[in-house]
C-alpha cells in the first residue's frame, strides 16, 4: 500500500482547517443572526431610550412667515433672518487656533467692542473643555453675520474652523408707530389684528430636523440631516391703504393731544367695495403719548349717541312715516317721556326732518320714533335687526364685539327705552358696525361686509382675490335714502357739523356727543363723534371719528372735537395725489408720502443674472423680485442701499435675496 504523499497530507490538513472554520464562522453568524432577532423583539425600545432617544431629538425647523403688506404693496410687516453663531472647538485644529487667535479676538474686539482678552480667555477655557456648542453671538442681521463669518478661523467654515450657524426667523413691523395695533400679532398665545387674523396663510408649515446631544444642556442641530422641510407663509396684501393710515393718525392725534383726550379711533371705509383703507386706535400712555395699542374699534361697544339717530330716523323713512315734510315741535327743547326727562342742546321749536338730524333733536328723534312705534317696538327693532345691529359681524379680526341693543323681553326694558335708543343711548355697539352701516347708506342702501383683506400670493402667483360681500342688499327705499343723505348733507352745511363746511369738498355727515359712566359721582365725561361719507353727491369713503375724554374745559362736542378729524381726512383722502400735504407730516415718519407717488422702476432677471437694485425704492423692488420666484429678505425702509447677492452674481430660483433698505 502506497502511503499518502507530502502533498495529500497537506491537502487533508488544510482542508480540515477550512471545514473548522467554516464551521466556526457559520456558528458566529447564526449566534449574531439570533442576537439580532432577539434585539428586534425584545428590547428595541430599551435600545432606543436608552442611546437614540437620549442622543438624538427631533426639534422644529420654523418657517418663515409670509409678509403682510399694504394695498399698495407697502410692507407692513415681514420676516427678517436673524443669525445665531456657536463654536465647535473640538473641530478646530491646534495650529490654525494658535496661529489664527490673536487676529481673530481683535476682529471680534472691533465688532462687539469687547476687550481682545476677554475673548482669549473665554476662548481658551472652552478650548480646555472641548465645548461643541458654545454660543459666541445670537440675533445678528445678514450684514453682521456676512461680515464675522469671514473672521480668521470662522472662514474656515464648520469642519475646520468650528463655525456653526443657526438661522431664525424675526418678525418686524415696517411701520413702528402707525396701525401698530391695527397690525397686531401672533405669537402662538395671543392673537390679535390683522397678524392674528391672516395667521392660518401668513404661517405656513415648520419644518423638522434632528439635533445631537452635546452634553446635559446643549443639543447640536444637524444641518444635513432635516426630517422634513419648512413651507414658507404666503403673503397677505391687507387693504390698508398706507397713505390714508398716515393722515388718519396724524389727524387725530393731532386733535387728541389738542384736546388732552384719553384715546380716539378713525376708520376710514371705501364705499363701493366694503374695503377698511385705514383703522387708528390711539390711547394716551402713562407717558402722556398717544399709541396705537388697543383696537377700540373692535373690541369696545359704547352707546354711539347722536349718530345713532340716523339709524333710528332711516328705519322710520324707509315705513313711510317720515318724509321731507314731516315735522315736529321740540318746544323750549325739553321734554318728559314716561318720567325720563330728554333735553336739546340746541335751541327750540318747530324742525322738518332734516332740522332734526341737522341740528341733532334728542326731543325731536324721541318724539317721532315714540310716535309711530311705541304701541309695537318690534316693527322698530326689526329694522335693525335687518341691518345687522344685533348681530356680530362675520370678519377675520379676532375680538370683535357683539352689539347689545335693549329689547322688550329685557328685564331693563322700560317705557321711556325706546325713547332712549332713538337718540342712541340703551345700545351698545361698535365702531365697526356704526361705520358699516353709514357705508351702507352712502352706498345708496348696499350695505358690504367691510373687508380687510385683498389678495393673497404665493411666489408671485395670486392664490385668492377678495371681492365685496354684501350683507344687506337693500337697507331702505331708494327716497328713503336719498331723504336721510339729503338730510346728512344739510347737517354739514347748516346745522351741528357746519364747522366743518368747506365748498370745495360736499360732505355728509353727523355729530354725536354721548355721555358715559354719567351714573357715577364725579365730573361728567363724554365721547365726541362725527360719522359721515364724501362727496356727498358721489362717496368714495365713509369715515368714523370717535374721540373719548376730552378736557371739557377745552370742548366735548363732536362738532367742536370729531368733525375737523373728519374734515382733515376727507380732504387730503379725496385728492388724487398728496400734493396738498402738510410738511409736518412727512417730518419723523416711517412712510414718506414723496417717496411713494415715485413711479415704479421694473426690474428683470436676465440670463439669470442678479440686476443692481441699489438705489431703488424697497416697496418697488420687493413685490418684483417674489413674483419672479425669488424669497426676499429685508431690514429697514425706504431705498435700497445694500444687496446681496451682487450685481451680475448667477442666481436660482427660489434662491433668498438680502436688501438693506434706509430712508
Amino acid at each position: 500500500m502506497q502511503k499518502p504523499s507530502e502533498y495529500d497530507n497537506k491537502r487533508k490538513n488544510t482542508l480540515r482547517w477550512g471545514y473548522l472554520f467554516a464551521v466556526v464562522a457559520l456558528c458566529v453568524f447564526v449566534m449574531f443572526l439570533a442576537r439580532i432577532i432577539i434585539l428586534q423583539n425584545t428590547n428595541v425600545q430599551e435600545i432606543k431610550d436608552d442611546y437614540i432617544n437620549s442622543n438624538y431629538r427631533t426639534a422644529t425647523l420654523k418657517a418663515a412667515r409670509g409678509n403682510l403688506y399694504a394695498s399698495d404693496g407697502s410692507i407692513l410687516a415681514t420676516t427678517v433672518m436673524r443669525y445665531d453663531i456657536y463654536l465647535d472647538f473640538k473641530t478646530m485644529k491646534d495650529t490654525v487656533y494658535s496661529n489664527n487667535i490673536g487676529a481673530l479676538t481683535d476682529s471680534l474686539s472691533k465688532m462687539f467692542g469687547k476687550p481682545r482678552i476677554e475673548y482669549r480667555n473665554r476662548f481658551d477655557e472652552q478650548r480646555k473643555k472641548k465645548n461643541q456648542y458654545y454660543t459666541l453671538v445670537k440675533g445678528l442681521d445678514f450684514d453682521q453675520y456676512d461680515r464675522i463669518r469671514k473672521f480668521p478661523i470662522f472662514k474656515k467654515g464648520k469642519n475646520k474652523g468650528g463655525f456653526i450657524v443657526d438661522r431664525n426667523y424675526k418678525r418686524e413691523l415696517a411701520t413702528s408707530e402707525i396701525g401698530a395695533g391695527t397690525i397686531g400679532m401672533d405669537n402662538g398665545e395671543v392673537k390679535a389684528g390683522l397678524e392674528g387674523a391672516f395667521s392660518k396663510y401668513l404661517r405656513g408649515t415648520d419644518g423638522k430636523r434632528l439635533e445631537q446631544r452635546i452634553n446635559s444642556s446643549q443639543w447640536k442641530p444637524i444641518d444635513y440631516w432635516k426630517v422634513q422641510e419648512p413651507v414658507d407663509g404666503e403673503d397677505v396684501y391687507t387693504t390698508l391703504d398706507l397713505r390714508i393710515q398716515d393722515i388718519a393718525h396724524s389727524a387725530l392725534q393731532k386733535q387728541l393731544i389738542n384736546f388732552e383726550a384719553k384715546h380716539g379711533t378713525v376708520i376710514v371705509m371705501e364705499v363701493g367695495t366694503g374695503k377698511v383703507r385705514a383703522m387708528v386706535n390711539l390711547r394716551r400712555n402713562d407717558d402722556g403719548d398717544y399709541v396705537d395699542s388697543y383696537n377700540y374699534a373692535l373690541k369696545d361697544n359704547i352707546e354711539p349717541g347722536s349718530t345713532f339717530k340716523t339709524i333710528s330716523l332711516l328705519a322710520a323713512m324707509d315705513d313711510g312715516f317720515i318724509d321731507e315734510n314731516t315735522t315736529v315741535d321740540v318746544g323750549n327743547g325739553v321734554w318728559v317721556y314716561a318720567k325720563q326727562r330728554i333735553s336739546d342742546g340746541h335751541g327750540g321749536g318747530t324742525y322738518d326732518i332734516s332740522d332734526v338730524l341737522a341740528k341733532s333733536s334728542n326731543v325731536g328723534s324721541a318724539k317721532l320714533i315714540t310716535k309711530y312705534y311705541a304701541e309695537k317696538p318690534q316693527i322698530f327693532l326689526d329694522h335693525l335687526r335687518r341691518w345687522k345691529l344685533f348681530d356680530k359681524m362675520d370678519i377675520e379680526l379676532p375680538g370683535i364685539t357683539k352689539p347689545k341693543i335693549l329689547t322688550p323681553e329685557s328685564k331693563r326694558w322700560n317705557a321711556a327705552t325706546l325713547a332712549s335708543i332713538a337718540y342712541g343711548y340703551s345700545t351698545n355697539i361698535n365702531l365697526l358696525q356704526l361705520a358699516t352701516f353709514y357705508n351702507g347708506v352712502a352706498n345708496g342702501g348696499k350695505m358690504l361686509k367691510p373687508l380687510f383683506i385683498d389678495k393673497i400670493m404665493k411666489d408671485g402667483k395670486i392664490m385668492y382675490s377678495a371681492k365685496p360681500e354684501v350683507m344687506v342688499d337693500k337697507m331702505a327705499s331708494e327716497k328713503a335714502i336719498k331723504m336721510m343723505t339729503s338730510a346728512l348733507t344739510k347737517a354739514v352745511e347748516k346745522g351741528t357739523g357746519k364747522s366743518i363746511f368747506t365748498p370745495n369738498l360736499k360732505m355728509a355727515g353727523k355729530t354725536g356727543t354721548a355721555r358715559f359712566e354719567y351714573w357715577l359721582p364725579g365730573p361728567m365725561k363724554y365721547r365726541a363723534s362725527f360719522a359721515g361719507f364724501y362727496p356727498a353727491d358721489n362717496p368714495k369713503y365713509t369715515c368714523y371719528v370717535m374721540i373719548s375724554e376730552p378736557n371739557t374745559a377745552k370742548g366735548f362736542y363732536g362738532g367742536t372735537v370729531s368733525a375737523p378729524v373728519f374734515k382733515e381726512i376727507a380732504g387730503k383722502t379725496f385728492l388724487k395725489t398728496p400734493q396738498n400735504i402738510e410738511r409736518e407730516m412727512l417730518v419723523d415718519k416711517k412712510v414718506n408720502l414723496n417717496k411713494m407717488v415715485e413711479p415704479n422702476v421694473k426690474i428683470a432677471v436676465n440670463n439669470k443674472q442678479m440686476p443692481s437694485v441699489v438705489g431703488l425704492i424697497g416697496k418697488n423692488v420687493i413685490p418684483q423680485l417674489e413674483s419672479l420666484g425669488y424669497r426676499v429678505d429685508y431690514k429697514g425702509v425706504g431705498r435700497v442701499k445694500e444687496q446681496f447677492p451682487l450685481e451680475g452674481t448667477t442666481i436660482s430660483k427660489n434662491q433668498r435675496i438680502y436688501l438693506s433698505l434706509q430712508n
